[in-house]
């Protein structure tokens, strides 16, 4: 079965998961536009994921999803929220999912589990997992340590179901490769945040359309806590200080409201520009809808180039 017809979708794409970024309504943006819109719910509460899940549904009446963070303190809250609102897709990062799938699984909930290995990749699957976006390191945000290159045929190659590509895809030509690789379809972020409808702050905006093949480094790496962002003045003291064995509490002055201070206040210095290294790609504000036509159209158009020259 194709991934679009899993969730319901005109292409084969999800919108990555991303916190005090993917609202209500830039998920019900990206269903519009033809991909599956996602709600971040972050460190979100039940009545607050309620909210974003009522103000999609205000905005679209195509299909849209949750992600769910499994370290969240109101996981099992949440869990519960998403099978009450009918939504038709959850996506999970931070944790192993497999206690609430069957649950989510009986309520027909599509299930979609962010992995960053086969072996946990295996471990979804058997618990009754519809698909698996395997993400690479060269996303945004929280990361693992295998490439999407590398990490995408292996998982393929492990499980039954469907792949879902994510980290580095930014153009048609990764998507292309996304397919070779044996993904059914892709999730993207950072060319996302470029979009018209993204709610981020416009200098944050214009911090990834700026950023160049080398702007982004991972921060949290020795700490255990690895998250790529965009280099400014607040990842460099990050980075000197872990170096000089700061504990994880200290890292924490850094990082602790950092995120909304990049997409909220537009402090591109000292906030945390999350974003992935195909940055270098994105180098317009356009409409979501644009973004996501150009993906698959461009996808094409080199599937066709390459059958002259293969």
């Amino acid at each position: 079965m194709k991934l679009q017809e899993i969730l319901g979708t005109r292409y084969p794409l999800i919108a990555g998961g991303m916190a005090n970024i993917s609202t209500g309504t830039f998920a019900a943006a990206v269903s519009e536009g033809g991909g599956l819109g996602l709600i971040a719910s972050g460190s979100m509460d039940a009545q607050q994921l309620r909210e974003q899940i009522r103000i999609c549904r205000a905005h679209t009446q195509k299909p849209f999803g949750v992600n769910l963070m499994m370290m969240n303190p109101h996981i099992a809250d949440l869990a519960q929220l998403v099978i009450e609102e009918q939504v038709a897709v959850v996506t999970t990062g931070a944790g192993n999912p497999g206690p609430y799938i069957p649950a989510w699984k009986q309520a027909g909930i599509r299930v979609l589990p962010v992995v960053p290995s086969v072996a946990l990749a295996q471990r979804v699957a058997r618990a009754g997992a519809d698909a698996v976006i395997a993400e690479g390191t060269e996303a945004g945000g929280h990361v693992g340590e295998l490439t999407t290159m590398c990490l995408v045929p292996q998982v393929a190659d492990a499980v039954d179901i469907p792949v879902v590509a994510a980290g580095g895809i930014a153009c048609g030509r990764q998507v292309l490769a996304a397919f070779a690789l044996g993904a059914s379809g892709v999730q993207v972020g950072t060319c996302l945040l470029v979009s018209e409808e993204c709610p981020i702050h416009a200098k944050y905006k214009e911090a990834v359309i700026k950023a160049g093949d080398t702007d982004t480094v991972v921060t949290g790496r020795i700490a255990g806590v690895p998250v790529r962002i965009i280099k400014n003045k607040m990842a460099r003291e990050y980075i000197r200080r872990e170096k000089e064995g700061a504990s994880r509490e200290e890292l924490e002055a850094y990082t602790l409201g950092s995120l909304r201070k990049a997409v909220v206040e537009g402090d591109t210095q000292n906030g945390s520009v999350m974003a992935g290294q195909a940055a270098g790609l994105c180098k317009e504000i356009r409409p979501v809808k644009d973004i996501i036509e150009d993906l698959f159209s461009g996808c094409g158009q080199v599937y066709s180039a390459l059958q002259e020259r293969i």
